[in-house]
């Protein structure tokens, strides 16, 4: 069923050719979006614009690598000749990967960075005055991560803390300076394709997420993709109102403060 909550708004989403990014492309259509799809590859790019809008009049797809300096005015340009115009952006892509003090290297701590942290604010940076004419909103996609991170999650911790801050600084004074509103959403553990795989290739068995103890699901299982997009649904629509500067944990235990499991 169609709604209406983002009705006539364009909003370009990076890294939703799978995943995260893929179901809020998704939930936009689904709420009366015009959307642009972004990836890195061709193929993966060019079945999801088919897959979520078969006749093409409400999408475009768009290929390129937010490392390259000349991407933010790519999508830029490709947004405003296809649409005329910004509503919204979400910045989902990411580099997920593992590493800690001892494992990680100059080059590969630098890429975290780059594509989790500086993609997201040099993106901000050249769509904001198209942004500031239609008192858009900006969502971040960040982790739960970002408030310490997990033994081996060192370097994709620091770019996700870093961008939670550029997401409360920005939300601040961009709000005030330009009306556009920026926000932020941090995932708890999510069941997409990606960490389906990721997970076997660690090790366990394909029926992994049926076996998960209370300690990590207390409800049974992990989130879905879907409910992911339902939070970014409402920073970007009108009935968020005047937010700005929010950072919404989507967990389903205290990230922060937890106590610990009882031993048996």
């Amino acid at each position: 069923m169609r709604g209406d909550r983002l009705a006539d708004k364009v909003i370009l989403i990076t890294g939703s050719t799978t995943g995260i990014g893929k179901a809020i492309a998704k939930a936009c259509l689904d709420e009366g979006a015009r959307v642009i799809i972004h990836g890195l590859e061709p193929e993966l790019a060019e079945s999801t614009w088919a897959e979520l809008d078969p006749d093409r009049s409400r999408s475009d797809a768009l290929v390129a690598d937010l490392v390259d300096s000349e991407s933010p005015a790519l999508l830029r340009e490709t947004v405003l000749r296809r649409f005329g115009k910004i509503d919204g952006l979400v910045n989902n892509a990411a580099l997920v990967g593992s590493g800690n003090i001892e494992s990680t290297d100059r080059e590969s701590f630098q890429r975290f960075i780059r594509i989790n942290t500086e993609a997201p604010f040099f993106l901000i940076k050249e769509l904001l005055p198209e942004l500031e004419k239609t008192r858009g909103s900006v969502v971040n996609i960040g982790s739960v991560n970002a408030y310490c991170g997990e033994p081996d999650l060192l370097p994709y911790s620091i770019s996700k803390g870093a961008l939670m801050t550029m997401t409360r600084n920005l939300g601040d004074t961009l709000h005030r300076e330009y009306g556009v509103r920026v926000n932020q959403v941090n995932p708890g553990w999510i069941l997409t394709e990606n960490e389906k795989l990721r997970k076997q290739e660690h090790g366990l068995p394909e029926d992994w997420p049926k076996l998960l103890g209370a300690q990590f699901a207390p409800s049974g299982r992990i989130f879905d993709p879907s409910e992911i997009a339902a939070a970014v649904i409402y920073f970007l629509s009108d009935e968020s109102g005047p937010v700005s500067g929010s950072v919404l944990d989507i967990e389903q235990h205290p990230f922060i403060g937890r106590n610990p499991p009882k031993e048996i």
